[in-house]
């Protein structure tokens, strides 16, 4: 590469992760990181430990300051891309600047899907993804009689568990029939369903939204698609993600649901990847098939693996899936790649919960509660390709540990 080095647009974790390995890999070309807010930081405390006190900002940070500097990491902090100029290998930037490239790495992740319905922007509604949309929702929480939260995803429902036992009504108003229905077996499902209801949780299911009703200029309720309507001057959404494909898009990338990259992350231009939260990458847990994973561990071992393309040591990415979510005092680990109709086996145990999911008899994924040993053993499972039956999954007798050590 010449002077220009590697530009990576989106100062996230996958972002951060690239720049990180690059310079692990021995890389001595420059490296600039773009980003719109300060240090990278780690986005799903936010949800758990940050709006729950156990850590503040500085403890979000992947690293301090002085990191950059003395990995010569150019941060090039609170700018965005604006537009890529592909020919000329340059990035436009939201400050009039150009920056020119030999690789471009682009990091852009996702925002959330917006609420389309009448007072969606109602003073007391709120999202979460930043750190400014914490600290906005931590200091509307202390003040909130009534908490209404709209989605029973991940992000919902650790915040639901947050608002548990304090007092105030916590409703959570859903339109599938049970919580995470698109992450989960019915079986997990049901688990949390009974958890959340046992802390004091409401839930709402198979419920839309018409509208979000407001009182002296903030919200104060939210209006059922049955006309029936539930009290809240505090509203979280939490709906899902879009990636931030628009750059790509306008740059004549391909892209639909997410930046398309082939399994070493380079997209339809060799000159540019992506990766994170926006790529839409083939994966072996998919049967093949081009996924887009939102998940730390996906942004993490993605940058490692373009990190090591762009030193010369390619290899095609194929990191097991996993995923976590804290709700309230129970630990959720998901590894695979399930679908809404894989077969489901449960693992009789003492205490918590494990759900092992197959595919015309194949093991496709391993959702656990509080089973930490059945999550990571699962991992190995899943990575190493072992075979598993469900009549093997199903049988306590049979240890799982015994099948990863012996392989």
């Amino acid at each position: 590469m010449s002077a220009a080095g590697v530009v990576i647009v989106g100062a996230g974790q996958a972002g951060f992760q690239v720049a990180a390995s690059l310079r692990e890999a021995g890389f001595t070309d420059p490296v600039t990181l773009l980003g719109d807010e300060g240090l990278p930081y780690q986005r799903p405390p936010l949800s758990k430990a940050y709006l729950a006190g156990k850590t503040d900002a500085v403890g979000l940070c992947l690293r301090p300051g002085a990191y950059f500097d003395e990995h010569r990491i150019a941060r090039r902090s609170g700018v965005s891309a604006t537009a890529i100029d592909r020919a000329a290998r340059q990035v436009r930037l939201s400050d009039g600047a150009t920056l020119a490239y030999d690789h471009l790495v682009l990091a852009t992740g996702a925002r959330n899907r917006r609420l389309q319905v009448p007072g969606a922007d109602l003073p007391g509604v709120h999202q979460l993804r930043s750190l400014a949309d914490a600290d906005a929702l931590k200091a509307a929480r202390g003040a909130a009689r009534a908490i209404a939260i709209v989605g029973a995803g991940f992000i919902g429902l650790e915040f639901a568990g947050l608002c548990a036992g304090s007092g105030r009504p916590v409703t959570v108003i859903e339109a599938a029939d049970r919580p995470m229905a698109r992450a989960v077996s019915a079986e997990t499902a049901g688990f949390f369903t009974q958890a959340h209801n046992a802390a004091g949780v409401t839930f709402a299911f198979g419920a839309g939204v018409q509208a979000l009703e407001g009182e002296a200029g903030r919200v104060a309720r939210v209006r059922l698609a049955d006309g029936s309507a539930i009290d809240a001057d505090l509203v979280l959404v939490g709906i899902g993600v879009v990636p931030n494909q628009d750059l790509a898009e306008a740059a004549g990338l391909a892209v639909g649901d997410g930046i398309h990259a082939d399994p070493f992350l380079a997209t339809s231009d060799p000159a540019i990847s992506a990766l994170g939260d926006c790529a839409r990458v083939p994966s072996r847990f998919a049967d093949g098939q081009p996924v887009r994973i939102e998940s730390v561990q996906n942004a993490v071992d993605q940058g490692r693996c373009l990190a090591a393309r762009l030193t010369g040591r390619p290899v095609a990415y194929a990191a097991v899936p996993w995923f976590w979510s804290d709700q309230g005092p129970h630990k959720l680990q998901i590894a695979g790649l399930t679908r809404p109709d894989d077969a489901s086996v449960v693992r009789p145990t003492e205490g918590g919960l494990s759900v092992f999911r197959f595919r015309d008899g194949h093991l496709s994924g391993v959702e656990t509660v509080d089973r930490p040993a059945d999550h990571m053993a699962a991992r190995r499972i899943l990575g190493l390709g072992l075979p598993l039956t469900p009549e093997a999954a199903a049988d306590p007798a049979r240890d799982l540990k015994a099948l990863v050590k012996g392989a």
